[in-house]
């Protein structure tokens, strides 16, 4: 017994997960930043780091953190507002803050920040959860920070953020009306969006923002040629890998990656980089491997203990689902260009840390699965 936990309900499945995924990101990484030592480096310090409070967070009682919620609430509103106020900018977006000389992303620790505060709550209002105070609570815990996040201006996580809160509120039992009220507008609403948006009119969305979406919509306009380059070059690297992928640290004279062509290869495009060196074995490994993790927090999520154990599972397996799938649906032409990162693998501490720290709590909620006698 450590800590009053079993070592015997200790998920190592996870821990190999996330230590094959990280292993693998370096390496990847190493590939793409062409052996950079600092870039190398500082994400090899960022999995140890991060690894080492996974860890410590899986052995502190979860419960503890939900008593925590309004202050990691409080912190993340904090952070986002201090971007903008303060922050760095890069690409005509204001996204990080340099804090002792670090730059971190406030808007990473959201993502897990938001499923913690949101499944404190419901774990405590589930049975009123149809109630309108209930949910209009429950809409502006969500909108502040994620109006804030939409600010900077950064779309794509805006909606890696909601998504899993989304299917939180469902998990928790909203009733079928509301889900069939929201569909109802929600389709429509869907349309006018994407009639305005021809004419940038949509107000919280930017003329950049439009047009990677009209781009994806309309592909062979010669109008938005452009916009899809980044995408199509990305395709080229992944089918170039084929089958078996041309080996990790690859700088023939067909290498797509070392040609410079696909950009943000160590982050939004690393999958690019995965396919072409990898192949689609190596490619399918990865994919795998990720939706392993998530089976495995749906799987501790089905033992939870409690309400609010089981919701923090069921949204991080979402989040790690998702984001991953919009990654490589970026990567390979399903999804609008935008700039998410592959989960584990692309570079960025603070989506590392992030989800390592949520990942603690869920070896943590496991540890204190309900007994198989209940």
């Amino acid at each position: 017994m450590i800590f009053n936990y079993s070592l015997k309900n200790y998920n190592f499945r996870i821990v190999i997960y996330m230590i094959f995924l990280s292993v693998a990101g370096i390496l990847v990484l190493r590939s793409a930043s062409g052996g950079d030592p600092s870039i190398v480096g500082k994400q090899i310090l960022g999995v140890a780091v991060s690894f080492v409070c996974c860890l410590l967070i899986s052995m502190i009682d979860y419960h503890r953190i939900f008593r925590l919620s309004t202050l990691i609430y409080a912190g993340c509103v904090a952070l986002l507002a201090a971007v903008l106020l303060t922050g760095h900018s890069s690409g005509g977006a204001t996204r990080w803050l340099k804090i002792f000389g670090f730059t971190i992303q406030p808007s990473e620790f959201l993502k897990v920040g938001l499923i913690v505060v949101l499944s404190c709550y419901l774990a405590k209002n589930h049975e009123r959860i149809n109630k309108v105070s209930v949910l209009g609570t429950i809409v502006l815990m969500i909108a502040l920070p994620v109006g804030l996040v939409l600010a900077q201006p950064n779309l794509s996580t805006s909606i890696v953020i909601t998504i899993p809160l989304i299917v939180i509120i469902y998990a928790a039992g909203l009733s079928y009306k509301w889900i069939g009220g929201v569909l109802a507008a929600g389709i429509p609403a869907g349309g006018l969006f994407l009639y305005l948006a021809q004419f940038g009119i949509v107000p919280f969305l930017r003329e950049y923002q439009a047009r990677r979406i009209l781009a994806k919509i309309f592909h062979d306009s010669a109008q938005y040629a452009d916009a899809n380059n980044q995408q199509d070059k990305s395709i080229m690297a992944i089918g170039s890998g084929q089958l078996w992928g041309k080996g990790l640290n690859n700088a023939g004279v067909g290498s797509v990656k070392s040609g410079n062509f696909v950009a943000e290869d160590q982050t939004d495009f690393i999958f690019a980089v995965i396919g072409e060196e990898l192949g689609f074995v190596g490619s399918m490994v990865i994919i795998s491997v990720l939706a392993l993790l998530v089976f495995e927090c749906l799987l501790t999520a089905s033992r939870a203990k409690d309400m609010g154990g089981r919701l923090v599972c069921i949204g991080m397996a979402v989040l790690i689902g998702f984001q991953g799938f919009a990654n490589i649906a970026v990567a390979t032409g399903i999804f609008p260009n935008t700039g998410l990162p592959l989960p584990f693998i692309s570079s960025g501490i603070s989506s590392v840390l992030s989800i390592y720290a949520g990942m603690g709590i869920v070896l943590n909620i496991g540890l204190q699965r309900k007994s198989s006698n209940n």
